[in-house]
């Protein structure tokens, strides 16, 4: 007989949530939102959450239920966690498959939301408006206003500036009433993803280069997250920057099946999760080649979103928020086609 202590295998989310006195989802949500879940995962079992995991959630318990707000809470918890220095804190706005993030402005003080029932904090005047038209549901105001900032102040700012705060406050409160206000959440990002597919019909364009190859923009394995890459991709689509969008949890064979297809200048990966972030996957695109013997080319690779760990990943291109995000890409595809495949071969 083996010596060994087995390994204590821990507690399930059920069985923690009850320890807690809170809820499944919750614990879920704490871990989709701000990378508060089980260390380490056994695929195809059940999460287990360990003694130093169930610590870490009780901080999470004893902040929230003194005050402090969720996001500063997971953030202040993380770092007692011992998390890397420097990593992006995850939004805690939508919790939904569209959820805005990092290629957004940073994140404003709470201060309440004047008549808006949402904490909204220093910003415009125009979320507060989005803000109001949201929690009453009005899918006609809500339309209305978001072209009006696109039309106002173009895509970037309204999108850092009016859409990507609203879509945080509406995830605050998400997240402090106890899982209500999903409807509201909802319905806000789906009018948000409308008016970014309406973007050729409101601002003008360049046209499509045909002399570059695309840029392939996909969430990785898992990662339903999809908003930011809808706003990236419209953003690409006003300087005629040609792309493939994938959208939402690609599957690995799917993704290395298009990159190899289409040849393109640069592949962005948008993890909204540490538990969706695979720097494995990331350098095994970056390693694809294509072309003649002589004249190879790989693509660049661009780890997007809080869920990357940024010493992880610093032999990638990075790009924080979505002006700069717009601004890396188009440089990879600026010049002739020739100089533009020259930059691509290694």
């Amino acid at each position: 007989m083996s010596d060994e202590t087995p390994p204590v295998a821990g507690l399930t989310t059920g069985a923690l949530a009850r320890r807690l006195g809170v809820s499944p989802t919750t614990l879920r949500s704490w871990d989709r939102r701000y990378g508060l879940g089980p260390a380490v995962r056994e695929g195809g079992r059940h999460r287990r959450w360990s003694p130093q995991d169930i610590a870490m959630v009780e901080e999470m318990c004893r902040l929230t239920s003194a005050g402090t707000p969720p996001a500063e809470a997971a953030r202040v918890t993380r770092l007692g966690r011992g998390g890397p220095p420097g990593q992006t804190e995850p939004s805690p706005a939508v919790p939904s498959a569209r959820r805005a993030s990092s290629l957004g402005a940073g994140e404003p003080p709470l201060r309440g939301g004047a008549g808006s029932g949402l904490p909204l904090g220093d910003v415009r005047q125009e979320c507060r408006g989005l803000a109001r038209a949201a929690v009453r549901l009005d899918a006609p105001e809500l339309e209305s206003r978001l072209l009006d900032a696109v039309r106002r102040y173009g895509l970037t700012v309204a999108w850092e500036e009016v859409m990507v705060p609203t879509l945080r406050a509406v995830g605050r409160k998400w997240v402090s009433s106890g899982e209500r206000y999903v409807e509201v959440e909802h319905l806000l990002s789906w009018q948000v993803s409308t008016t970014l597919r309406s973007m050729p019909l409101l601002l003008p364009r360049a046209a499509v280069r045909v002399d570059v190859p695309p840029v392939v923009l996909a969430c990785v394995p898992g990662e339903q997250h999809s908003l930011p890459l809808e706003a990236l991709n419209a953003a690409l689509g006003e300087r005629g920057v040609p792309t493939r969008m994938l959208g939402a949890a690609v599957p690995v064979e799917a993704l290395l099946a298009c990159v190899r297809r289409t040849g393109p200048t640069a592949v962005v990966l948008w993890a909204q999760a540490r538990s969706t972030a695979s720097v494995p996957l990331a350098r095994r695109v970056a390693a694809l080649e294509w072309g003649a013997p002589g004249a190879r080319g790989r693509p660049a690779v661009l780890p997007a979103g809080p869920g990357w760990e940024r010493r992880a990943c610093r032999d990638f291109p990075r790009c924080v928020g979505l002006r700069d995000a717009v601004g890396t890409l188009s440089r990879l595809c600026g010049g002739d086609g020739a100089a533009a495949h020259s930059a691509r071969v290694r």
